[in-house]
């Protein structure tokens, strides 16, 4: 569009020039009234064709200065650029120039362990963390699970639909996830501190009500960052250590 701009902008200078010529020549009666009137036509046709070169050029963003403003169908921001300077534009050349995505909410797409898989459904609640903002966790929900298992690293995935206001998450970021999986069935839940493995089998610090300390072995369902869910070997209500429990455990097992 620039280019056909430029040239008819060109035209109608030209085409001004030789009107003026022709007027002059008609004057001094060294050309005939036909010449004029053909000097005149010629000018109102490239007249025309100039003015719709430069409607067509403003309607496409451009002006006469070869600049281009580029106006995008939704709101976003360029997450792709495919444009550089000097970079020719050719109308037979389909690759889009940017990509614009909507960052308001972002998807994440999360690596779940076979051991956890029976335990994760859509609509779960899941935190994630991100290295940038290492004291904020995001929340967002499972919206679907893919059925199925990478062949390399033996996970499967699922999409977590995140609120994102101000555009904090960016794509390609790393995160860590942690989901609140449903059970349904209420368990115990202690921190992963409290549990000590020894000999294959897991084993927490019981304090009673006479503030006496006793070994008793437990059965893990879940593990899930941090917390253990315990299913066999404690109760609701009681009391765990979990600060120099491994020396604790130590002394009373010897």
């Amino acid at each position: 569009y620039d280019k056909e701009a430029i040239s008819s902008s060109a035209e109608l200078s030209n085409a001004e020039r030789n009107l003026a010529q022709a007027k002059e020549l008609y004057n001094s009666g060294l050309s005939s009234a036909r010449e004029l009137k053909e000097a005149q036509n010629d000018f109102l046709i490239k007249q025309a064709e100039d003015k719709r070169a430069q409607a067509t050029l403003k309607l496409n963003g451009g002006n006469n200065n070869g600049i281009y403003t580029i106006k995008s169908p939704l709101n976003g921001v360029v997450i792709e650029k495919n444009v550089t300077s000097s970079m020719q534009l050719r109308p037979d050349n389909d690759n889009s120039l940017f990509t614009i995505a909507d960052l308001s909410n972002v998807w994440a797409l999360i690596n779940i362990y076979e051991s956890d898989i029976s335990g994760i459904k859509a609509g779960d609640e899941v935190n994630l963390a991100v290295l940038s903002y290492p004291d904020r966790a995001f929340k967002g929900k499972i919206e679907k699970i893919y059925n199925q298992l990478d062949d390399d690293s033996k996970v499967m995935n699922a999409r977590v639909n995140i609120p994102n206001p101000g555009n904090i998450l960016k794509p390609g970021m790393m995160a860590t996830a942690q989901v609140a999986a449903r059970s349904g069935i209420d368990l115990p839940v202690v921190n992963s501190r409290g549990v000590i493995f020894d000999d294959n089998k897991n084993y927490v610090l019981v304090l009673d009500s006479a503030n006496k300390v006793s070994i008793r072995q437990v059965e893990i369902w879940r593990k899930i960052a941090d917390k253990v869910y315990i299913s066999k070997g404690l109760k609701a209500g009681d009391r765990i250590i979990a600060s120099k429990q491994v020396f604790i455990y130590e002394s009373l097992k010897n």
